[in-house]
């Protein structure tokens, strides 16, 4: 049976031009959530908190992916591409060998809700081509039962692929919403036992085998490896993104938003910022 291993309170910061940020886990945490590096729940009800955005930066050595929850986050990047996700969906970002991009966030009456996770390419993949990809509403598979329903972002839930599938790293990314009540009651095959899965619960509040108090919202989990996971909400409901894939294993280099395996590729990569051969 899978339980709880830890759960990760968020931490409320400000990042960007002025946008604030509640961090679920981070730098940190970089060998525990392995391949997962970062997670941010951002956005507010209050738009002086998140309309200045994210002006220009650089990544290098990750991808970076967004859910919106309430509102619009707009794209663009040095490939020249650009794309606005709204309520329900996601953009999947491969900063590869290196790109600068921005976001801003556009509020719906004044409010702004979304998750971003970073995903560490492995060593072999670091320096690929980067690629902006969106996952509209028209292109998730929903599977419905009588206790949940659960969109499939990415890998494979009940037979159904997720609408973006990760091009070089397998992962399951899927967004969660239990009745009150009701459990979300699934068996983790042998195709998936090494995958360490995850969960960040938006709304509401859960209950998982060990844990005494219920796990309330916003909050992050790290659950143990099991081949059953049962995840009961509480009377009002809850919504969570349940997400995993196999750790990497392998060094964690890291550097505001350029994230290698050694020092020296760090190094190398500030070095390109500043000579403008960064971009590939």
């Amino acid at each position: 049976m899978v339980t709880v291993k830890s759960l990760y309170k968020p931490n409320r910061t400000v990042e960007g031009a002025g946008v604030t940020v509640q961090r679920i886990f981070s730098y940190n945490n970089r060998y525990e959530c392995d391949p997962f590096l970062l997670l941010d729940y951002f956005g507010s009800d209050n738009e002086s908190e998140f309309r200045a955005g994210f002006p220009d930066h650089p990544h290098r050595g990750i991808e970076t992916i967004t859910y919106v929850l309430k509102g619009q986050v707009k794209h663009t990047d040095s490939t020249g591409v650009s794309g606005t996700i709204g309520q329900g969906e996601v953009q999947w970002m491969t900063a590869g060998s290196g790109i600068i991009h921005s976001e801003l966030p556009i509020g719906d009456n004044g409010s702004m809700f979304g998750v971003q996770l970073w995903l560490n390419l492995p060593q072999q993949y670091k320096m690929v081509k980067p690629l902006y990809r969106e996952l509209k509403i028209e292109g998730i598979p929903v599977v419905e039962s009588s206790s949940s329903r659960v969109k499939v972002f990415s890998g494979k839930y009940r037979n159904h692929d997720g609408g973006l599938m990760g091009l070089y790293k397998p992962v399951d990314i899927f967004d969660v919403k239990l009745w009150p009540d009701s459990v979300f009651d699934e068996v983790i095959t042998p195709d998936f036992i090494n995958y360490r899965y995850f969960l960040f619960v938006y709304k509401g509040d859960i209950a998982i085998g060990n844990t005494q108090n219920p796990i309330k919202a916003p909050c992050g989990v790290s659950l143990t490896q099991g081949s059953i996971i049962q995840i009961k909400a509480g009377v009002n409901g809850a919504n969570f993104l349940f997400f995993g894939a196999e750790p990497n294993n392998e060094p964690i280099a890291w550097h505001g938003s350029i994230v290698m395996n050694t020092e020296q590729e760090i190094q190398k990569a500030f070095d390109e910022l500043q000579n403008g051969t960064f971009l590939k």
